[in-house]
C-alpha cells in the first residue's frame, strides 16, 4: 500500500499489483500446505507420473490455478476480483508510461481496495486475527475528491487511459453478472460526506463511520441530499445470516418433488449430489470442498445446506425421464395422485340442527 499511495514512486500501481499478486500466491499456497493439498504439477508418461520441474524445483500452481482451486464457482466475487487483476497485470507490466499508471490508480481505486480487503479477510479467516494487517496499513492521507480541484484532476486523468486498457476493463466488467459486479468484494465503492468534528476524547479516531441504518429518518434524508456535506457513511448491505437460504435434504427433496412430475425423495436427492459431485462423500478429509453455488458445508453443525440454485438445477434436469435417469441414476416413477376424500356423513348434532 505504500507503493500504491506514493505518487512519486515510479510505476507505483504496477508495483502494487505485482506485490499483491505475490502476496495472494503465498497466502493460498500456505493454505494448501497446511491442508496437505498437493499444488505441484505432474505429468503422466505411460503408467508413471513425474513431477514437472523448473530449474530443478517442482513446478507449483500459479495464482490463476490456485484461485480456481480455492473458489471453484465463477460467481465468487473474490475470485472475479483476483482474475481481473491477473489479466490486468499481464497487460500493463512494463508497457505503459507513468501517466497511464496514475490514470489506472484513479480509475481502479475501488477494485484495488477490494483486492486488499479481500486479502485481509482471507488472511485473518485462515491464520488468525494476530496476522491482521490493520496495525500496518492505515487510511492514507490524500486530497482526491475532498476538494473540487482534486476531483477535476482525477476526472482528467481518466482521459489518459490507453484504449486497450479501457477496452479490457469494460469487457471484463460486462462479462460479470450484476450480483458479482455490484459486490464490494469485487469493487469497493464509498460515498464520502465531509464534516469537521471536534475531538471528543483521547480515544476518538480521526475518521468516524456511521452506519446508514443506524440513523434517524431526518439524518437519512439530510445525508441523501446531493449538496449535503456530512459524515463518512457506510450504507450496509444485508448481513449474512448463518444458514440463510439453505435447505436440509428432506426439505430440499420435497421442494424438488413438488415441481416435477416424478416422485423424488431423500434417497433420490442423495444419489443426485453424488452423481453431480456438488459435495464431498461422507467421511471426506475436506468436507468444505463443495460446489459453493449449490452446497455449503456448516462446520459448526458438521452438515450441509443446499441452495435455491441447486433446487432449480434439480427441477430443471429431473423434469424429464432422460434427465431424471442422468441425475439420479435410475428410472423415475410418476407421483401418486391423491384421490379426493369422500364427503363425511353428517353427525347426530348436525342432523338435529338440519331438522331444526
Amino acid at each position: 500500500m505504500r507503493l500504491y499511495n506514493d505518487p512519486a514512486e515510479s510505476r507505483s500501481f504496477e508495483a502494487f499489483i505485482v506485490h499483491m499478486h505475490v502476496a495472494w500466491l503465498y497466502l493460498l499456497h500456505a493454505q494448501f500446505a497446511r491442508d496437505k493439498v498437493d499444488c505441484r504439477y505432474w505429468r503422466t508418461v505411460g503408467k508413471r507420473k513425474y513431477l514437472e520441474r523448473i530449474d530443478g524445483e517442482p513446478k507449483q500452481w500459479e495464482l490463476a490455478r490456485s484461485v480456481r482451486e480455492r473458489w471453484p464457482s465463477d460467481q465468487e466475487p473474490v475470485r472475479a476480483n483476483l482474475e481481473f487483476f491477473i489479466g490486468l497485470r499481464n497487460k500493463i507490466e512494463h508497457r505503459y508510461a507513468r501517466r497511464a499508471q496514475v490514470a489506472l490508480t484513479a480509475v481502479l481505486g475501488g477494485q484495488a481496495q477490494a483486492l486488499l480487503l479481500n486479502y485481509e479477510e482471507e488472511l485473518v479467516a485462515q491464520f488468525g486475527v494476530e496476522r491482521s494487517l490493520a496495525t500496518r496499513l492505515r487510511f492514507p492521507v490524500f486530497i482526491g475528491s475532498f476538494t473540487t480541484a482534486g476531483e477535476q484532476a482525477l476526472l482528467r486523468l481518466r482521459k489518459h487511459l490507453p484504449a486497450a486498457l479501457r477496452t479490457y476493463i469494460a469487457a471484463y466488467e460486462a462479462s460479470l453478472s450484476q450480483s458479482v459486479a455490484n459486490d464490494p468484494r469485487f469493487e469497493l465503492r464509498l460515498r464520502v460526506f465531509q464534516e469537521l468534528a471536534p475531538k471528543a476524547g483521547p480515544d476518538t479516531l480521526p475518521l468516524q463511520f456511521t452506519r446508514f441504518d443506524d440513523m434517524t429518518d431526518e439524518q437519512k434524508s439530510a445525508v441523501e441530499e446531493a449538496g449535503k456535506k456530512g459524515l463518512v457513511v457506510v450504507k450496509e448491505r444485508r448481513r449474512p445470516v448463518l444458514g440463510h437460504g439453505l435447505l436440509k435434504p428432506t426439505r430440499a427433496a420435497a421442494e424438488v418433488e413438488a415441481q416435477i412430475p416424478f416422485a423424488f425423495n431423500v434417497a433420490h436427492f442423495t444419489e443426485a449430489w453424488k452423481n453431480l459431485k456438488v459435495r464431498p462423500p461422507y467421511g471426506s478429509a475436506h468436507p468444505e470442498r463443495t460446489e459453493e453455488k449449490y452446497c455449503v458445508y456448516d462446520e459448526l453443525h458438521k452438515d450441509y445446506g443446499y441452495t435455491e440454485a441447486y433446487i432449480k438445477k434439480l427441477v430443471r434436469e429431473c423434469s424429464t425421464e432422460a434427465g431424471f435417469r442422468s441425475v439420479v441414476g435410475k428410472a423415475p416413477r410418476l407421483k401418486r395422485t391423491k384421490s379426493a376424500p369422500s364427503p363425511a356423513a353428517p353427525s347426530m348434532g348436525s342432523r338435529l340442527e338440519e331438522s331444526a
